[in-house]
């Protein structure tokens, strides 16, 4: 193997290494956080899942400092050009500030900008607060459902002359779609607007990571079990 070979298999694992430990960190936060519960929900799908996620159950500036750096790492990643961070209201606002300010502290300066719900009539006006909303744009979001949220946004830029260049999201549940389609949410969404849509966790992770680090139980019965049961009917594999 050659030096450069050496080198770049290092950088590789170096890398990999990173993403992983970034995902169990987060992981353990979200979990700690209440962020990730176990127990029995109805989702607005009508599935019953033995999971739910809500990121704004991180609200300390240690946690989400924590999640600036896991977007961050994951938007370098990329390798794609930006300009903006991009955060829909309401949620994706604090994630695009926390991913902002890692960036920075990475020597990476950019924009932050956010829509408001309803456009403001007084004042300064219009519908955008923050940097510019030009250039090239990346949106920040917690999790993808049904994509409602992200196509309101990626409609109000494209009245603007800036080019959404990808989408991150803190948690990929996996499941399919309920119109019969064998794709996630995630990946019909990419197809459909034809950017990267890449997540930082994923339900096949959370599930190595509880598989990892003890079997938690909820009401006397494994969650990791009921994980795994709803990942195989719901969820692509």
């Amino acid at each position: 193997m050659t030096e450069i070979q050496t080198e770049i298999q290092t950088e590789t694992q170096t890398e990999i290494q990173t993403e992983t430990q970034i995902a169990a960190r987060l992981i353990d936060r979200m979990i700690s956080d209440g962020v990730l519960k176990f127990g029995e929900f109805t989702l607005k799908s009508g599935r019953v899942s033995p999971y739910f996620f809500n990121l704004g159950e991180l609200s300390s500036g240690s946690s989400l400092t924590l999640l600036g750096e896991a977007y961050a790492q994951t938007i370098v990643e990329l390798k794609v050009p930006v300009d903006v961070i991009f955060g829909p209201a309401y949620k994706g606002i604090p994630i695009a500030v926390a991913t902002a300010c890692a960036l920075a502290s990475r020597g990476i300066d950019v924009g932050v900008a956010y829509n408001r719900k309803e456009a403001k009539t007084h004042g300064e006006g219009g519908q955008f607060v923050g940097a510019p909303v030009q250039g090239n744009v990346l949106i920040v979001d917690d999790v993808l459902t049904a994509g409602t949220a992200v196509r309101e946004a990626i409609a109000l830029i494209g009245q603007t002359d800036a080019t959404v260049v990808g989408l991150v999201v803190a948690m990929d549940r996996q499941e399919r779609l309920q119109n019969g389609s064998v794709q996630t949410a995630l990946r019909t969404l990419e197809q459909e607007l034809m950017i990267s849509v890449t997540s930082i966790v994923n339900l096949q992770e959370v599930i190595d990571y509880l598989g990892h680090n003890g079997k938690p139980r909820v009401d006397g019965r494994s969650i990791l079990d009921g994980m795994r049961a709803y990942q195989h009917q719901y969820c692509v594999l």
